[in-house]
Formats: C-alpha cells, structure tokens, sequence
C-alpha cells in the first residue's frame, strides 16, 4: 500500500510454518504492528519469531505492547522460549503523547516499545 518495492511483505498466521515462511531468507529485523493483543496468540508470535531466530540469532523484533492487564504478560513466554525484551522509552523518539495516533480509546493506556532477541548474546 505504501509503494515501497524494496520492501517484501509476507502474510502469515502466528504458530503456523507455511511456505512463504519456510522461504524466507534470514531477516535482521521484524516489525511487528499490534500483534500482542490476545493473550492466548502471545505463545504462537514467540513460536514463529523463535523460528525466524533459527535462521539469524541475532534478529530482532520491534514491537509495540499496549498494556491492558498485569495478568496478561509475554514475560514468563520470553523465559520459555529463551529470549530477552528490551523496552524503549516512548520519549526516546517523541512517542509519549496522550493523543499519539489520535487514538479514540478512553482513558490513559500504557504503550511499550519492545525489541525481543534471543536471552543468550552469543548466539
């Protein structure tokens, strides 16, 4: 939709290894736009991330994490499946506004900016 040839985009379905997936060379960074949001879904991101980590232990996913709930945590999932999340602060890229996106929701929401890789540098 933006015109961005350079740019390839696969569609997929989080825990499910297709052929567009298999296919894919080793990637160095995964952008990933609000796919934390079900809690029962967090276990097949990570499933499908630790795949594309197989492929290069040093990429990375940079995600967004809108925290609605302190029960509902990628922590204890990052630990099993033996990665590590970095959180960026909002304000470190003039993120931190109330009315960023313009967004309808009411009340204060905390947003975090995630970059998850692998627990072990030395991968």
């Amino acid at each position: 939709m933006n015109d961005l040839p350079q740019v390839h985009i696969v569609g997929l379905t989080w825990g499910h290894v297709s052929r567009d997936l298999l296919a894919l060379p080793p990637q160095d960074i995964i952008l990933a736009s609000d796919v934390f949001f079900e809690p029962e879904d967090f276990e097949d991101i990570l499933t499908t991330v630790y795949f594309l980590m197989q492929k290069n232990p040093k990429v990375q996913l940079w995600s967004t994490y809108q925290v609605r709930s302190a029960d509902w945590s990628v922590e204890a999932l990052l630990y099993k499946w033996d990665m590590k999340c970095v959180h960026i602060p909002l304000e470190s890229f003039d993120a931190n506004k109330e009315d960023i996106a313009e967004s309808a929701l009411p009340g204060r929401h905390t947003v975090e900016m995630l970059v998850i890789s692998f627990a072990k540098d030395s991968l």
